[in-house]
């Protein structure tokens, strides 16, 4: 769930990032797609390490 979650908001954060920086529709694509990877990967090692600290 906190995996779907980080993936969700590096999506947004990234689509936000290049509307601000006014980029085109592709632009906001790339910057959402690579920003869920980004953020799905930190909350993975986050989540591993939260599973291996309470279980």
């Amino acid at each position: 769930m906190l995996l779907i979650a980080g993936i969700v908001a590096g999506a947004i954060w990234g689509g936000y990032l290049a509307r601000r920086r006014k980029g085109n529709r592709l632009d906001i694509l790339q910057y959402a797609a690579s920003s869920a990877i980004a953020f799905g990967l930190l909350t993975y090692f986050i989540s591993v390490v939260l599973l291996r600290i309470f279980f």
